[in-house]
């Protein structure tokens, strides 16, 4: 049996997100998006499972959300800039992991950032154990898919254990200069 080197992996997690980049790189994210990725790109599709594989892999070996944030229940890293061959979008993993936390939250939820999508965002969920879920726009996300609207502003919430998100960003586009509303 051989075994791909992490550079192999990185590749490869990038070549199987260009076509699905190409898919989506006219729409809109809303609830309909959201509804649609679920359905085709779901945890049981193909691309779900390989992206799934690879960017957790990507953790495993310290190339996928590697810059701490918050120490290391808090992570992420971008793993492509935005370009031609990325349809323009960028691709970040995050890592967040909500055991332990002291942040006093209800149901020992862990809370990051606060930031927005000025062109919203489509958001792939890994949980990496049985309870482990990533707060969306409609709720709770176990594992899928979460496509917070253009405008859409939040501070990201894990709860159950580590999460994976894996996000596309049209352009590139995040901001973290908006102060939350309390």
């Amino acid at each position: 049996m051989t075994t791909a080197s992490p550079n192999e992996d990185f590749q490869s997690l990038i070549d199987h997100c260009v076509p699905f980049l190409e898919e989506v790189k006219n729409m809109t994210t809303s609830t309909e998006v959201e509804r649609w990725l679920n359905q085709k790109y779901g945890p049981d599709s193909e691309l779900y499972r390989t992206l799934a594989r690879l960017v957790k892999k990507g953790v495993e070996d310290g190339w996928a959300a590697n810059v701490e944030i918050d120490g290391p229940v808090y992570r992420r890293s971008r793993l492509a800039e935005p370009s031609a061959r990325t349809r323009f979008f960028s691709i970040t993993a995050v890592y967040m992991d909500s055991r332990g936390n002291k942040l006093g939250l209800p149901d020992d939820r862990y809370r990051g950032q606060f930031h927005g999508h000025p062109y919203g965002e489509f958001n792939m969920v890994v949980p990496l154990a049985p309870d482990a879920a990533l707060m969306g726009p409609n709720g709770w996300c176990h594992a899928g898919w979460t496509a917070p609207e253009p405008g859409s502003k939040h501070y990201p919430e894990s709860k159950g254990g580590p999460v994976i998100a894996l996000f596309f960003l049209p352009s590139g586009r995040i901001s973290y200069d908006f102060k939350p509303q309390e």
